[in-house]
């Protein structure tokens, strides 16, 4: 099923796109989920540790190939917004190439670098070795997020956000289930639950390659465009390398708090190890929203559709902002309760703090809300470098504050909740800031001159 998103009611189309993309990544969330859980229940506090401080890193890592993904998508919602095939199955070939290429290098690096790594991030001793076994199985799987996370890309960019569904849907129940047998059955430890990870991507990367190109063979490209185009690669790098950039920077950031926490010991790094899950679940709607409004921007830019892109601001804003405090709402009402899900109630301590966390920061969503949209729109317009500028802005916000109000004694790792909605309202001010002054030359632009293929 594909969407043509320069046709119909505006905010009807964006929500049943946004739909599957939703519900994607509410699976997802599942293979992290998971772990999280059986380790939480069945392997203790410091398994709990090992898997969320693991968990930031692997973020961080495959938040590069998502990036390199996400900016490729723009250039491919462009192209199909344009009507452009040849040079949409131009696109298609030298960014699966370079995106490639990238994957090889980190897949080598990680497995040599590891050990520095962990120290890196101040794991304490009594953690290290169930985080190595968890990260050194992990790090198997980082081929097949890229290819799950490219065909994605791609059948998203030109309308298709069922199939990236399905095959997730597939993949979680099949998480879950390995989870159950590795960790209870086969006494795996950490580790089986990083293999039932794994398993669970293979699946999903090689069904939706698969699926990709026997349902859609239109997009797979011709001998005379399988060649590395050095003005495509241009185009692609422009977009791609800046996205990733952005995802890069946000993740840094997030592992640069991460080692913050890791200094205040097993409790505090379990109870943010739960919160977080909480915590992204709760706004993950949000973010694929903001990506699905970014594939709805991107088509309008290059079908030059202006003010159906301006309708389409004003109607993401809405849907964003009511969600956001929907949610808000439940998770500081029922903070105690999710973080049960995840911990023993005897875990007095660690149920305090992942209680504090989640109410700082589920309190203030819409930040949160308001900065994915920013982030989606002006990838969509050929703006990428002002998403990195606002992912500086949020993550060194957070960063800085985090290590400045943790080291005052009153406030201590309190501070570091804080700092991650100061850090959200400052980079929505000054993304809004940006659009107002700039929004005539945003949305009327010479596609061409920045993507000359």
């Amino acid at each position: 099923m594909q969407h043509d998103l320069t046709k119909g009611p505006i905010t009807r189309t964006m929500l049943s796109f946004a739909a599957p993309m939703i519900a994607g990544n509410l699976l997802q969330q599942f293979y992290n989920i998971a772990d999280t859980l059986i380790v939480g229940k069945f392997l203790g506090a410091q398994a709990l540790a090992a898997v969320g401080s693991a968990f930031s890193l692997m973020t961080f890592l495959t938040s590069i190939l998502l990036g390199l993904c996400m900016g490729s998508s723009a250039v491919f919602s462009i192209r199909y917004g344009q009507r452009n095939e040849g040079k949409l199955k131009s696109s298609i070939f030298v960014s699966f190439v370079m995106i490639a290429a990238v994957t090889v290098v980190i897949n080598l690096l990680v497995f040599v670098l590891i050990e520095p790594i962990i120290r890196f991030m101040n794991v304490p001793l009594d953690v290290y070795q169930m985080m190595y076994d968890y990260l050194w199985v992990i790090f198997v799987g980082i081929g097949f997020v890229f290819l799950y996370n490219f065909f994605a890309a791609l059948l998203r960019a030109v309308g298709n956000s069922l199939a990236p569904l399905l095959f997730l849907a597939f993949s979680a129940i099949t998480n879950i289930v390995l989870d159950l047998v590795f960790v209870l059955v086969f006494k795996m430890g950490v580790a089986g639950a990083a293999w039932a990870t794994v398993i669970a991507q293979i699946l999903s990367a090689v069904g939706i390659t698969i699926y990709t190109l026997v349902k859609f063979p239109q997009f797979f490209p011709e001998r005379k465009y399988r060649k590395m185009n050095l003005v495509v690669l241009k185009e692609i790098f422009q977009y791609a390398f800046l996205t990733c950039i952005q995802q890069s920077v946000m993740n840094f950031g997030i592992l640069m708090v991460q080692g913050l926490v890791n200094s205040f010991g097993t409790a505090v790094m379990a109870a943010f190890a739960a919160a977080v899950k909480i915590d992204s679940f709760a706004y993950m709607p949000v973010q694929d929203f903001g990506n699905a409004f970014s594939t709805f921007a991107a088509q309008n830019f290059g079908a030059q559709k202006e003010e159906r892109i301006r309708k389409g601001i004003r109607s993401a804003i809405s849907v964003t902002v009511v969600f956001c405090l929907v949610i808000s709402v439940l998770v500081f009402g029922f903070a105690r309760q999710l973080m049960l899900i995840f911990v023993q109630p005897q875990e007095t301590e660690i149920l305090s703090i992942g209680v504090e966390y989640l109410r700082v920061e589920g309190t203030f969503y819409c930040g949160i809300g308001c900065l994915f949209l920013l982030y989606g729109f002006y990838r969509a317009v050929r703006r990428p470098g002002i998403s990195v500028v606002l992912t500086v802005i949020s993550l060194g916000t957070r960063v800085a504050l985090a290590y400045l109000l943790s080291a005052i004694p009153a406030i201590g790792v309190v501070g570091i909740w804080w700092s991650i909605p100061i850090g959200w309202f400052l980079a929505d001010l000054a993304g809004l800031l940006y659009y107002r002054k700039h929004k005539k030359e945003l949305l009327f632009q010479d596609i061409e001159k920045g993507l000359q293929a």
